[in-house]
């Protein structure tokens, strides 16, 4: 057990993983907040370094059997100090978890009959990549590869928008579209015959005559700049959303969520209709 009651290196370590990627990264670690995203790291085998716990308040028993459990070092922390690795305004939480990051390793998502993948392409904005991680988990993807210089998946803001998503599928940061393509390129020699599917508001056909029932990897770019000429060029079709009114586009991550839903409707089975009294 590790007593922390003032601003000293350990808490000063914690305390740049919330805002310093190179830290977090070079740690291997990052810190999660909130029940529901610490419950499903602990449920879905995610390692705990340590467990930061108020020191000045009865727990409750969800979290004493987290630290009884996880066989993470146990952290009693002085509330003040607790309330900064929160970054929440309704007070000091509970506890905070200090996680082991695995290995951006493609190996980890696993295709095959009805693969549902997303790559998203440079996207900026945490926000939306933690919602979109939480909308390919709601909606049946088998994961998630965010590519080139984006958003941090492991952000705090990141890690809250997901609701615990990121831990429920594999994402996987990867360089560029070359990892990318032999690891599809792999699939399809194995029989698994991926289509690579851009998403962009110019597309051969809309959303609702592509067909999803095949395995399909969805190619989102960036919020500015769409998808690189790199992912156009290996995209097999594009796909768009019709839309009226005087809207453009939409939100990236609102856009991936029709995408996805779309999918998740032509996949579930067809529903058999009661037959009629003659």
């Amino acid at each position: 057990m590790l007593r922390v009651s003032s601003r000293n290196a350990r808490f000063q370590q914690w305390q740049a993983l919330l805002g310093n990627r190179n830290k977090r990264q070079r740690a291997g670690e990052f810190l999660v907040q909130g029940v529901r995203p610490i419950s499903l790291a602990a449920r879905f085998g995610w390692p705990f370094r340590a467990l930061i716990y108020d020191a000045q308040r009865p727990l409750s028993q969800w979290a004493q059997a987290l630290l009884r459990d996880a066989g993470a070092m146990r952290v009693p922390m002085a509330p003040e100090l607790l309330a900064e690795l929160g970054e929440k305004d309704e007070g000091v939480p509970e506890l905070v978890a200090v996680v082991e990051m695995p290995a951006d390793d493609l190996g980890r998502i696993e295709a095959g009959d009805g693969f549902l993948g997303v790559v998203l392409d440079r996207l900026a904005s945490p926000g939306n990549v933690g919602s979109i991680i939480r909308s390919a988990d709601a909606f049946g993807a088998r994961g998630v590869i965010v590519t080139g210089h984006a958003a941090d998946i492991y952000d705090p803001r990141c890690v809250r928008a997901s609701t615990g998503s990121l831990f429920a599928l594999p994402v996987v940061r990867t360089p560029g579209p070359r990892e990318v393509a032999a690891w599809v390129a792999a699939q399809r020699a194995r029989g698994c015959p991926i289509v690579l599917a851009a998403t962009d508001e110019r597309g051969d056909r809309d959303v609702f005559d592509f067909d999803f029932t095949q395995p399909v990897l969805l190619l989102a770019g960036n919020e500015g700049t769409g998808l690189s000429a790199a992912w156009r060029e290996l995209s097999d079709v594009v796909v768009s959303i019709p839309m009226a009114g005087a809207a453009s586009s939409l939100n990236a991550a609102n856009a991936a969520s029709i995408f996805l839903y779309e999918a998740s409707r032509q996949r579930r089975p067809a529903r058999k209709r009661p037959r009629l009294n003659s």
